[in-house]
């Protein structure tokens, strides 16, 4: 049986979680709750396949182990600490993020 990884959020994704659902719910309360509800569909498959997110161009971030997912406009950059996944920020596609990280 595979190994089942352990998925984490660390404390900022968990505010870009928040303020996503907020800005979005502002306009479109269903449109926010899908979105969200995708993300975590997405998310909980890390729990089996961790290395499905793709390996950054930005070479810091590659040299730092970050993986990220696409899901809609956004981008979930996340990093395999042993049996767990560290979910560490979750923003918009357009936002210039090596900063952030």
């Amino acid at each position: 049986m595979n190994q089942k990884y352990e998925v984490r959020y660390l404390p900022a994704a968990e505010q870009d979680l928040t303020d996503i659902l907020n800005y979005i719910r502002q306009d479109n309360p269903a449109a926010a709750y899908k979105l969200i509800q995708e993300i975590d569909e997405v998310v909980s498959g890390l729990e089996q396949f961790p290395n499905m997110g793709a390996i950054p161009k930005d070479l810091r971030l590659k040299s730092l182990n970050y993986r990220m997912l696409v899901i809609d406009n956004y981008l979930v950059f996340y990093c395999l600490k042993g049996p767990i996944v560290e979910v560490r920020r979750i923003i918009h596609g357009k936002r210039k993020y090596a900063f952030i990280l």
